[in-house]
């Protein structure tokens, strides 16, 4: 695996995503930027197509109510590549049975989090439950790793100094956190069953790891994506085989958001080669709110 530049990317997503996100208990980071969200390399510039690709959410869309509750429950497992043993969370939909086999939706945290940030950002959970008793989402295993790949996996002390550990989770996901899903529950296991999708430095992760695996995830989404995000043409290499292999590619960000640029970027590069996705642009910054939304409409495409 490459790891070339990451003294580079740390400092970027240090700068960049400094404000962004919770600081859990004992981690280090900067004091927010006042004037709004991260910023670098100037104003942001919108484009005419940096547009919402879908409506303002409703604002109770994870709020617990009276329907079938899912199973939320933290699991551990043994990490050949860490070499420890490591926790993630998982979400089984109501009237889970191994009597049926279900997808699979992988979902990374950012940068300052870990496998409970998801839980926390969107409360997950309520927003799954809620769109399956509308009959809005197709009944699925949601599972949140810890992305930190490596034996003190808390996020604590200067926290972008485990960026490095963000680019070696590629190998715990693909030969830990995946075959112990699939080992443990009840899932269909191939490429159209699984999908990849994350926030900040998950979104990077995401495209990262999914797209350079289309043999393993049909269904790729990267949310805010930060500065470890490959270049675009690294990323899609082969814009035939993305046409023919991915069942959906989503791209997102809000319009106040510094980390824009990246997303914009690769948007561009699959527009200019034609590689159908979605690029969602909200009036959100690098925010709870953007990813939540976020997952709200990517789970209602995923898996159809």
């Amino acid at each position: 695996m490459k790891r070339a530049g990451l003294a580079v990317i740390a400092p970027l997503i240090f700068l960049a995503a400094a404000s962004a996100q919770e600081a859990p208990p004992g981690a280090t980071r900067p004091s927010p930027n006042r004037g709004g969200p991260p910023q670098r390399g100037g104003p942001i510039v919108l484009n005419a197509d940096d547009v919402p690709a879908f409506p303002e959410p409703p604002a109770e869309i994870n709020v617990v109510k009276d329907v079938p509750h899912g199973r939320l429950e933290m699991i551990s497992y043994d990490s050949k590549s860490v070499g420890a043993t490591r926790k993630m969370q998982v979400y089984t939909p109501p009237g889970y049975t191994t009597e049926k086999k279900y997808p699979v939706l992988y979902l990374l945290h950012g940068i300052g989090g870990d496998e409970t940030e998801w839980q926390r950002f969107a409360k997950v959970d309520a927003l799954l439950d809620n769109l399956l008793a509308d009959g809005k989402i197709v009944p699925m295993i949601v599972v949140m790793p810890n992305g930190r790949a490596q034996k003190n996996d808390r996020p604590e002390g200067n926290i972008y100094a485990a960026a490095p550990a963000f680019a070696a989770f590629e190998k715990d996901l693909l030969e830990d956190v995946v075959p112990t899903i699939e080992a443990r529950y009840s899932v269909q296991a191939d490429r159209e069953h699984r999908a990849l999708a994350g926030l900040s430095m998950g979104g990077g992760q995401s495209l990262n790891f999914g797209l350079s695996h289309l043999d393993v995830f049909a269904w790729v989404g990267g949310f805010s994506s930060a500065p470890n995000t490959k270049p675009a043409a690294e990323l899609v290499p082969d814009p035939s085989q993305a046409k023919e292999q991915l069942k959906l590619l989503w791209l997102a960000c809000g319009n106040k958001d510094g980390l824009i640029r990246i997303s914009q970027g690769v948007h561009a590069y699959l527009k200019e080669k034609d590689v159908p996705h979605v690029w969602h642009v909200d009036g959100h910054a690098h925010d709870p709110i953007e990813w939540r939304n976020n997952l709200y409409w990517f789970s209602q495409r995923v898996f159809r």
